[in-house]
């Protein structure tokens, strides 16, 4: 396993006075060869205490993605007053679901194989870096908000709820048509209203924290949403489906605003 660690400098449009010292977040990047994938695998970890939220990428994107779009900064004040430790993660979906020049088994066979990187390789790093009564919240936006969903209500007995941002919950949105038992069994609108296991349920709805964001505005699809929030009242599974107006696009401007906003508000 390969640690660095380093502190990253608060940003400011306003110059700092000489004589202050600008705050400092603790930030480790850390990597290891996983079983799962046969690859190596960076996380990314902000902050000492707290809760842990789970960051997954959306799209196409890498463990560093949060960052670089300056929604780790959105959420400084929490890292640096011991709410949350954050971890961020890194996807595969272009060696999976957006990889186009393999064979749709061959995504779905590679998804799996990131689900158990997830739940068997993940999650015990977070548990060791905090301690296992943590609560682990799984986050993200786009496409990382289905994957959080997917991750958390098939295994709610490792994760304890999820941020979903502007997702949609029907893999096949993704898939360019293929579908198949894998596709299913990771698609939420297409398993959940089917899930029967009576402990499975329970566990779900013992979460205090499964919360659906959308915006309005360009590019997002709050009735993805909406159908997904129907299919958790009708198993009686308490959520939040939060809703904002047309002036909130499917961007970085609206995550920015959002997930500091449910970690001042919900947790």
């Amino acid at each position: 396993m390969k640690v660095f660690v380093s502190k990253l400098k608060a940003h400011s449009s306003k110059p700092i006075a000489h004589s202050s010292k600008p705050k400092i977040m603790h930030r480790s990047l850390t990597s290891w060869f996983s079983p799962a994938l046969q690859k190596e695998m960076p996380i990314a970890t902000y902050g000492h205490y707290g809760f842990a939220l789970l960051l997954v990428p959306t799209a196409a994107a890498d463990y560093l993605e949060y960052e670089r779009f300056e929604l780790i900064n959105a959420l400084r004040p929490f890292i640096e007053g011991g709410a949350v430790k954050v971890f961020s993660i890194d996807s595969i979906n272009n060696e999976s679901w957006m990889n186009n020049g393999v064979d749709p088994r061959h995504k779905t066979y590679r998804h799996k194989q990131w689900n158990e990187y997830v739940y068997n390789e993940v999650i015990p790093f977070v548990k060791n870096s905090t301690s296992w009564d943590t609560p682990v919240i799984v986050a993200g936006a786009s496409f990382g908000a289905l994957h959080s969903a997917n991750l958390f209500f098939k295994r709610p007995d490792l994760l304890d709820g999820c941020i979903a941002m502007s997702g949609v919950y029907d893999l096949t949105e993704y898939t360019k048509g293929h579908y198949d038992d894998d596709v299913y069994f990771n698609s939420p609108m297409h398993y959940m209203p089917n899930l029967t296991d009576h402990n499975i349920l329970e566990q779900i709805r013992r979460s205090r924290h499964i919360h659906l964001f959308s915006g309005s505005g360009d590019y997002e699809d709050p009735d993805s949403a909406r159908r997904f929030a129907g299919i958790l009242y009708d198993k009686g599974i308490n959520y939040e489906l939060d809703i904002w107006g047309n002036e909130w696009r499917h961007d970085w401007s609206t995550w920015r605003a959002m997930l500091p906003h449910y970690l001042g508000t919900r947790f």
